[in-house]
C-alpha cells in the first residue's frame, strides 16, 4: 500500500502539476516542522523505500494509527480505537504492517499511552521476533515516538522505530521503480466514521481520490498562494482528501495545528501562518467562535482568511452567518459526500449566491450523476423538488467494502441499465437549477403522528436564539404520536441566568409551529458533552439512546443532565 501511495504522490507532484519545488507543502505546528514540495517528495521516497526494506510490497495493507503529523500515510485507523477495535480492524484487513504512535492525542484529553494496546496486540514486546496471536497476518510494527521523552522503546525489541527506516534512506531521493500500478487500484482503505453503526472499510482508488481532491481545490479556487489550515483528522476523508489531495494538486500549503483537534491551536495557526482557508465541521467552528466571542482568542489576525470548507454534517444557517462575519470566511464552501464516494459528490462555489451557500450543499462535482429515489422503492425516481433518498454514481464510487459483499450490495445497487448507484441514506431534494439540499439522515427523520419532522429545521431555529450555544434534535418514542421531538441543548450564559425549557419551547412555537416544539429538553454542559466521532460528527443514535433512558426515568429526572 505504501509503495502504491509513493508512485501516486510522484505523479501528483511532478507529472500532473508544474509545482515549484521550493513552495511550502506542509506545516506541522505542534512538531515545529515545515517542508517544501521537494523535501516532502524526498521524505516520501525515503518512507516508501524504508517500508520496502521491512517487507511491505504491492497489495499489502499497512495500518496507520497516528494523529495529524508529518509521518502520516496509508490505511488510516482512528487513534481513539481501543485494543479490541484495533485488533478487529487489522484482522479484517489482514494487515501485514502497523505504523503507530507511542501516544494517542485525542481532543480535550491527556495523551494516552499506546503501550497497553501494543501489549494486547503482541504477546511479548521484548522478543526480537514479532508474533501476534490476535492478528496472525501482522509482520511488523513501526513506532513513531511522539511522547516528548515519556516513552522508552529500548526494551521493546519487537518494535521498529520509524526513525530507523527513514534515516538509512533519507539522503537517497530516488523514488521506487515502477510498480505496475493501475489508476483503479485500491490506494486507501478508509474506515467510515461510525455515526450510526459499526465502521465499514471503504476501498478507494488512485483515480477516485486524486480526481476528487483536484476538483475540490478547483471549486475553492486554490492556488500556490493559498495556505490551508486543516484541523480535521487525516484518518478521515476530510483531512486526507479535502485537505492533502486538494492542496497537493494545486501547489498550496497545508497546516496541521495539532495532532488532534484543538480550537485554540487552530485559531493560533491561522493567525501565525496567515492562513487563507480554514476547514472544519460545525462543532469545531462553534468551539472556535466561542473562544473569540469570550475574548480568549483575539479577533485580530483573521483578515487573510477568505475560503475554506464546512462539511461532515449539515451546516446550520446561523453558523454560516457567524463564520462570514467573525472569521471573514466570505468565500466559505460547503461540501457534501460520504467516505464511500471518495468523498465529495456536491459542493458550493466561492461565488454562489449566499442563500445557496447557506441552504444547499451546492451542485454536483464534474463527472458525477445523482438522483433522488423513494426510500422504500429505490427503483422509483422522484420528481424535481421532492424529498427522498439521494443516490450518486460516477468515478468517485468506492470499489467495495473490504471483504463484505453483503453490506456492499445493500448500498451499491445497479439500475435497469446496469449503472451502479451508491445509495447514501441521506434525505435530499434537487432543484431545477441543480442545487442539492440535504434535509437529514433517513434514519434521523422524526415521524410524529404521521408527519415527517426534519431535525435540522428545529436545530437551525434554536441556534438563532442567543441563549443557545449548540443543539442536536432527535426523536423519541411516544405512546400517542409514535415519536416526539427531544432537543439536547448547550445553553449560553446570559449574565446570571440561562435559557429555560419553557423559553426554548416558546421560541420554536413562535418561529415554526406547534408540532415541531420539543416535548423534552435536555440541558448539557460544555459542547464536548455531545457524543461525537473523532472527526467531530455528533452521534445522534447515541443521543437517542440517552433520551430514551432519561424519558423512562421520569420527567422529574430529566430537567437537567
Amino acid at each position: 500500500m505504501a509503495i502504491e501511495l509513493r508512485e501516486f504522490f510522484t505523479k501528483i507532484f511532478w507529472s500532473y502539476q508544474n509545482i515549484n519545488q521550493h513552495l511550502t507543502s506542509v506545516v506541522s505546528k505542534h512538531q515545529n516542522d515545515r517542508v517544501s514540495y521537494a523535501s516532502l517528495d524526498a521524505r516520501s521516497n525515503a518512507l516508501a523505500r524504508g517500508l520496502e526494506s521491512v517487507g511491505v510490497k504491492k497489495g499489502d495493507r499497512v495500518g496507520v494509527m497516528l494523529g495529524n503529523s508529518m509521518e502520516y500515510a496509508v490505511v488510516p485507523l482512528n487513534p481513539s480505537f481501543n485494543a479490541a477495535q484495533v485488533v478487529s480492524a487489522l484482522s479484517h484487513l489482514q494487515s501485514s504492517h502497523l505504523i503507530i504512535s507511542a501516544e494517542s492525542n485525542l481532543p480535550r484529553k491527556d495523551p494516552r499511552s499506546n503501550v497497553p494496546l501494543l501489549e494486547h496486540l503482541v504477546g511479548n514486546l521484548a522478543s526480537s521476533r514479532l508474533e501476534s496471536e490476535s492478528v496472525p497476518s501482522l509482520k511488523q510494527i513501526v513506532l513513531v515516538d511522539n511522547s516528548a521523552g515519556r516513552f522508552d522503546a529500548s526494551s521493546y525489541r519487537s518494535l521498529t522505530p520509524f526513525s530507523s527506516i527513514m534515516s538509512q534512506l533519507a539522503a537517497d531521493g530516488r523514488p521506487l521503480p515502477p510498480q505496475n500500478l493501475s489508476p483503479r487500484d485500491i490506494v486507501n482503505i478508509q474506515f467510515t466514521s461510525g455515526t450510526t453503526a459499526m465502521p465499514k472499510a471503504a476501498c478507494l482508488s488512485h483515480r477516485s481520490i486524486l480526481n476528487n481532491g483536484s476538483q475540490i481545490g478547483d471549486r475553492m479556487l486554490l492556488t500556490p498562494n493559498d495556505i490551508v489550515c486543516c484541523p480535521p483528522p487525516l484518518f478521515h476523508c476530510f483531512g486526507c482528501i479535502l485537505g492533502y489531495m486538494a492542496t497537493a494538486t494545486h501547489g498550496s500549503s497545508i497546516v496541521f495545528p495539532s495532532e488532534s483537534f484543538n480550537a485554540r491551536a487552530a485559531l493560533k495557526a491561522v493567525q501565525e501562518e496567515r492562513c487563507t482557508a480554514l476547514y472544519g465541521v460545525p462543532t469545531m467552528f462553534l468551539e472556535e467562535l466561542n473562544l473569540i466571542e469570550t475574548g480568549e482568542i483575539s479577533s485580530d489576525g483573521f483578515q487573510y482568511l477568505r475560503t475554506g470548507i464546512a462539511a461532515g454534517s449539515s451546516i446550520p444557517a446561523e453558523l454560516m452567518k457567524k463564520l462570514h462575519k467573525v472569521l471573514n470566511l466570505t468565500e466559505l464552501t460547503i461540501c457534501y459526500g460520504m467516505t464511500e464516494t471518495s468523498p465529495v459528490s456536491a459542493m458550493t462555489t466561492t461565488d454562489d449566491p449566499i442563500d445557496k451557500r447557506i441552504n444547499t450543499v451546492g451542485r454536483l462535482m464534474p463527472h458525477v450523476e445523482a438522483k433522488v429515489v423513494d426510500p422504500v422503492d429505490k427503483s422509483h425516481i422522484l420528481p424535481v423538488g421532492t424529498r427522498g433518498e439521494l443516490a450518486v454514481s460516477g468515478y468517485l464510487l468506492m470499489k467495495e467494502y473490504w471483504d463484505d459483499p453483503e453490506r456492499t450490495a445493500e448500498v451499491m445497487i445497479a439500475d435497469s441499465a446496469g449503472k451502479v448507484w451508491m445509495h447514501t441514506g441521506d434525505e435530499a431534494s434537487m432543484s431545477e437549477d441543480g442545487y442539492v439540499t440535504i434535509t437529514g439522515r433517513i434514519k434521523d427523520l422524526i415521524i410524529r403522528g404521521g408527519e415527517n419532522i426534519h431535525p435540522l429545521e428545529i436545530e437551525n431555529c434554536l441556534l438563532a436564539n442567543p441563549g443557545v450555544g449548540d443543539v442536536s434534535v432527535v426523536g423519541v418514542p411516544d405512546e400517542r404520536y409514535g415519536e416526539v421531538v427531544a432537543a439536547f441543548v448547550v445553553a449560553r450564559e446570559q449574565g446570571s441566568k440561562s435559557i429555560t425549557t419553557e423559553e426554548i419551547q416558546n421560541w420554536v412555537r413562535e418561529k415554526l409551529s406547534n408540532h415541531l416544539v420539543p416535548k423534552y429538553v435536555f440541558f448539557l454542559g460544555p459542547a464536548d458533552s455531545f457524543p461525537k466521532t473523532a472527526s467531530g460528527k455528533i452521534q445522534k443514535f447515541k443521543l437517542k439512546e440517552q433520551a430514551i433512558k432519561l424519558v423512562a426515568r421520569g420527567k422529574e429526572a430529566i430537567a437537567n443532565i
